[in-house]
Parts: structure tokens; sequence; C-alpha cells
């Protein structure tokens, strides 16, 4: 019998998947990664044995995620056009290698997964597995077998598929780097987001007024501790995750430049993400040299948009990332991060390996930078545009 391991996330589509693909004469063994989403995988298992699968397996990858992923991401200050931390785009690769991994264990002649012809997922998926697995078949039963929602839900019911818990107005993404919500209300983007579009932040009504204050350490770019206590990652985005939810910080709503050539309008929650991105930036503005200040967030927008486009194992992101991790070496220091209503802000940022010279900044008595060299390097750096003027100049 033919053998094929499925990206399984547990809802409707991966459910339904698995029957299609074992009338399509295939052993399904059904891969759960749990990449810190909140989800309840007993139910998950329960639901795809259902479903028809030989096999439901859930696979605990959250430590790895946040080491080989996450801390990639927040020392290239990853942000998709800007805004959005790319919580699908990071996750989708690490979910890849742990397919393939199953795969090669059963012997599996496919690997599938259960994304539509219009999302950038599809794509992450499909050009992942063909890095890691060029010999194996890919099956993606939604997208080329035309399945609509409404048939789906026609399909699980048909089929005896428990679906009624994970069938919602919104499709929902999640894991430890944030929650991604689309479709249904929010598909008008004149329309503000309805309270029940989210989960991981407090609505207006229920946040503190109180501000509070938190202290982030960084070595080498990579989040170490809170307020001074030695925190493995995955613990420290969760309590900066709560934290920040609660003050309502974190809500990102765009319309998206999709790969696929489409925009949408998504609906982010990532607080933990933008704040230890905002304390990374603050720290490297006190410990990266000007040139290098100015050149890395072209290679951030470049790294960032190889991730989001499941580039993710290309030679280019990987010499990205070389260049990126040459640039962290002093980015070591405590960066203190103020919380308030719906904002986080950078209150204080210190480092050993700090440029900020208050010899040289300082406008008061004990000023060292020696002001008479100013006039000459004035001269000599605007040489060059006087001479033009006085020749060619025409700006008269």
């Amino acid at each position: 019998m033919k053998r094929a391991v499925l990206a399984y996330s547990g809802g409707l589509d991966t459910s339904v998947a698995i029957h299609w693909l074992r009338d399509q004469g295939y052993e399904v063994h059904a891969v759960a990664v749990d990449v810190g989403q909140k989800e309840d995988f007993a139910r998950i298992v329960e639901r795809g044995f259902v479903a028809g699968a030989a096999d439901v397996r859930v696979v605990d990858v959250v430590d790895r995620f946040a080491g080989d992923y996450l801390t990639r991401a927040i020392k290239a200050n990853g942000l998709y056009e800007g805004k959005y931390p790319m919580v699908s785009g990071l996750a989708r690769p690490c979910i890849v290698e742990e397919v393939v991994r199953v795969a090669r264990e059963v012997g599996a002649d496919a690997v599938a997964h259960g994304c539509t012809g219009k999302g950038n997922d599809q794509v992450r998926f499909e050009v992942s597995f063909g890095v890691l697995a060029p010999d194996l078949r890919v099956l993606a039963p939604i997208r080329d077998d035309d399945i609509p929602r409404e048939k789906a839900l026609a399909l699980a019911e048909e089929w005896g598929i428990p679906v009624a818990g994970v069938v919602s107005h919104y499709s929902i993404d999640e894991n430890l780097w944030g929650r991604t919500a689309e479709c249904g209300p929010l598909e008008d983007p004149w329309v503000a987001p309805p309270e029940d579009a989210f989960d991981r932040t407090a609505a207006p009504a229920d946040r503190p007024s109180v501000p509070a204050e938190v202290v982030v350490a960084f070595e080498r770019g990579v989040p170490v501790s809170l307020d001074g206590a030695r925190t493995p990652l995955p613990a420290l985005i969760r309590a900066l995750d709560a934290l920040g939810g609660s003050y309502g910080f974190g809500r990102v709503d765009m319309i998206e430049n999709r790969r696929v050539g489409i925009k949408s309008r998504e609906l982010y929650e990532v607080p933990a993400a933008l704040a230890l991105i905002t304390a990374h930036r603050a720290l490297e503005d006190t410990t990266l040299e000007r040139d290098l200040a100015h050149f890395k967030p072209g290679i951030e927008q470049r790294w960032a948009d190889l991730v989001y486009d499941g580039q993710w194992f290309s030679p280019l992101r990987l010499a990205l990332d070389a260049f990126v991790d040459a640039t962290q070496v002093d980015v070591t220091g405590e960066v203190r991060l103020r919380f308030e209503p719906g904002a986080c802000t950078v209150a204080g940022r210190r480092s050993e390996r700090s440029l900020y010279d208050l010899s040289l900044a300082t406008y008061g008595g004990d000023d060292a930078f020696d002001q008479a060299d100013a006039q000459g390097f004035i001269r000599l750096w605007g040489l060059p545009l006087k001479v033009w003027s006085e020749k060619q100049g025409r700006l008269g």
C-alpha cells in the first residue's frame, strides 16, 4: 500500500484530507507538529483516527522552533512589509522538517498538506518539500480537488468527522510567536475587526491603567533573561506575550501582499514578537557602528521576504544569516520595556559594548568633544558641493 505523511493541524481541511487520501489508496500517517499553539492535542489525535489515519503522532518541537527559527527572526528584526513578524512563515519549514523525518521513517511515497490555492502556505510547504525531499510526491487534496469550505464541511459530516469544535467564522493559525486570523468578517477592509476575532490581546475596556515595566537582557542578539532571571526562550516569549497581551499591545491589522499575487486583509496578535523586536532594535541602536546600522535594515527586509515567500532553505537565506550573525557579536545588554494600554515603548537601554559615549554626547561641562575640529570637517565634507556650485551650479 502507498503511504502518505500529512502535515496535520487537526482542523477541518486537514481532517478531510486524511479521509480523501485514504480513499485514494494511501495509508495516512498524520503528523501534528507542536510549535507552541494552544491546542487540545488529545482531541486532535482522536479526530485524526476517526478521519481514517493509520497513525497520528504529535511531535513537540517548541524548543527547536524557538532556538533555530525565532532567534534568527529576532536577530534579523524579521518583519514582512515592516509590520508582520511572520508567525506562519517561520513555522512552516520547521513543520516540514518533521513531516519529512516521519516520511523517511515510515518509507512514505508522498507528503501532503491541507492548503488552498490562494494562500502562502502551499508555497512554503511545497518549496520546502522540494528541497528536503525532492523524490517524494506532494499531494494537496483541498487545492487540487477544488474542495471549498462548504464542501469540506459537507464531507466532514458525511464521513462522520467531528469538526464542530474547530470551525469558526475565521481561519486561525497560531504558534509560540503569535496568532493569525483571516476570512469571515475580516474580508471587508473597511470594517473594524470584531473583538471576537482576538484571543491573545485584551479588549480596550479590560486593559490595566497602571503601566508595567520589564527588563529584557540579550546576549549576542538573543533574549536570555527577564528582570534578571535567566529564562529559556519559549518561557520568556510566553511571559512577554501574556504581559503585552494584557495591555492590548501587539495587534496588527494590515492589507498584505501575498506571494500568490493577491492582497488580503490579515489580523495578527503578536505581543511578544513585537516587544522583543522593539527591544532588540533599541539595543542595536547603541551597539552597532553607524554604517553597519544603516546597511542592516536592507538585509533585514530581504531576509523577511525570503522567509515569507517560503525560501527558508535557500542558500541566500543562509548567507544573509551569516551576515546577521556577524552583526550581533556586540549586541549584548539590557533593555527596559514599558507597557501601557495598547503600547510598548523603550524606557531605557544599557550595554557594556555600547558605542554611546557620554563624554562626547553631553552638552555639559564634561564635554570631551573638541569643537575646533568641526569647522575643518564641515569645510571638507561640503567641498565637492561647493566646487559643483561654483562651476556647474544651476540651483539659482
